[in-house]
């Protein structure tokens, strides 16, 4: 049975609501309560993901749509800030430790080169560093409570950017601030603002729908 961690939720409805209305299914009973070494011992033993929000597990969701949406975005911006050794870009694994014992794993971030220690990655699987950008690539199990949590603490730990990528809408929201909201629709060009200035992207590269093209041809000669 699921125990309650704060003295604000006394029921496993408050608990729920507290953690953004998130599905009962992605909450793991035990241990609890979780630490950061729980998220790295589970990950590495069942090769699951989960984020670490008041002392509780609660699981990532991607599907297939959404990886790939976060993968283009990683070449994208690697192939970006490599031109000048700017930082370092991480996928939907890459886990964060932020301030007040939180786990968070955005679909992509990056890091300046001046957030690490000596400008060397660090060996820790949780490194405690706030990334410059961290985005979310919207998935059908996501709510607007969860959401607007996540946003609220990205912000309060020290990121600079924030994008939630919307699959469905077709739309990239951006936020420099949880009140300051840009939606771009397919129409529109992403860019990296002050965070990586002289990055763009056309939103409709991101998102569009896409099959092989008939000039492709085929490998090996088949």
């Amino acid at each position: 049975m699921l125990m309650v961690p704060s003295p604000n939720a006394n029921t496993m409805a408050d608990l729920l609501e507290q953690l953004g209305g998130v599905s009962p299914a992605r909450i793991r009973a035990r241990p609890w309560p979780a630490t950061v070494e729980d998220v790295v011992a589970i990950e590495r033993r069942e090769n699951r993901l989960f984020e670490l929000i008041d002392g509780v597990l609660v699981e990532k969701v991607m599907g297939y749509g959404e990886s790939r949406i976060a993968s283009l975005l990683v070449i994208a911006i690697g192939d970006f800030i490599a031109q000048e050794d700017l930082g370092v870009v991480t996928g939907g694994d890459g886990m964060f430790r932020l301030p007040n014992n939180l786990v968070r794993i955005p679909d992509v971030a990056y890091v300046d080169w001046e957030h690490f220690p000596n400008e060397q990655i660090p060996d820790d699987p949780v490194p405690a560093i706030v990334p410059d950008l961290a985005v979310e690539v919207l998935s059908a199990g996501n709510t607007q409570g969860e959401m607007s949590r996540k946003l609220r603490e990205y912000f309060r730990a020290g990121v600079r950017l924030v994008w939630f990528v919307d699959p469905k809408a077709k739309t990239v929201t951006t936020y420099t601030s949880p009140s300051r909201p840009k939606v771009i629709d397919a129409t529109g060009t992403l860019d990296g603002g002050k965070v990586l200035p002289g990055f763009s992207l056309p939103v409709a590269n991101l998102l569009a729908k896409r099959r092989r093209s008939s000039k492709s041809g085929k490998r090996n000669g088949r």
